[in-house]
């Protein structure tokens, strides 16, 4: 995982990739039982713009696949979104405590 260079985006990453882990847990599930169409896409598109804005292109790629399958309505696929997207954000997590940049 890359991490952005920027000193003011390092400095806001860490309550970022905690935002969208408690975002991910809190209408993932909820979304996808209630098979909303239009969540799920503002969902994706939330993700893929505001992770490009932190250079996180590996996190906006998943947001841009979850706005396809909300398009297509594949809630199946959508459904095997989670975890990618759950870890991708631990991931960023592990990697900014190991950095010291997060507690």
């Amino acid at each position: 995982m890359t991490l952005p260079e920027d000193p003011i985006v390092l400095e806001l990453l860490p309550e970022f990739i905690l935002d969208w882990l408690q975002q991910i847990e809190a209408e993932f599930h909820d979304i996808l039982e209630a098979q909303d169409e239009q969540r799920l896409y503002r969902l994706g598109h939330t993700l893929k713009g505001s992770c490009l804005q932190f250079g996180l292109e590996t996190a906006a790629q998943l947001g841009i696949t979850l706005m396809e399958h909300s398009k297509s309505q594949n809630w199946e696929a959508a459904r095997a979104m989670y975890e990618p997207i759950r870890n991708y954000f631990l991931e960023a997590q592990t990697v900014l405590q190991a950095k010291g940049l997060m507690k």
